[in-house]
């Protein structure tokens, strides 16, 4: 998993701070899993189950400063597909994600 931050624009212009936990390429588009924040982990709490919600977002491709652009997927068949990818990918560190 990355300790990697990003700052995304929602559509109405917000701007939310959320960690990167995983990233992949699927036909060519890399793709990051976030979210807006994980929990701490205390050794006592390392066995509780916590759910965090995430979003899978995608890349659109690099502006001037060569800064990446994401967007949310839209495309159900798509977000089906690279989800699977992440759970697989998740699962290996024993992170469950439910899609």
């Amino acid at each position: 998993m990355s300790d990697e931050t990003i700052v995304f624009e929602t559509e109405d212009g917000e701007e939310v701070e959320l960690v990167v936990i995983d990233e992949t390429q699927f036909n060519g588009t890399s793709y990051i899993l976030v979210a807006e924040a994980l929990p701490e982990e205390t050794d006592e709490e390392a066995e509780t189950d916590e759910t965090v919600d995430v979003m899978i977002l995608k890349s659109v491709g690099s502006d001037e400063e060569g800064e990446e652009s994401f967007e949310t997927v839209e495309d159900d068949t798509e977000l089906e597909a690279v989800s699977k990818i992440f759970k697989e990918l998740l699962e290996q560190d024993d992170i469950q994600l439910e899609v």
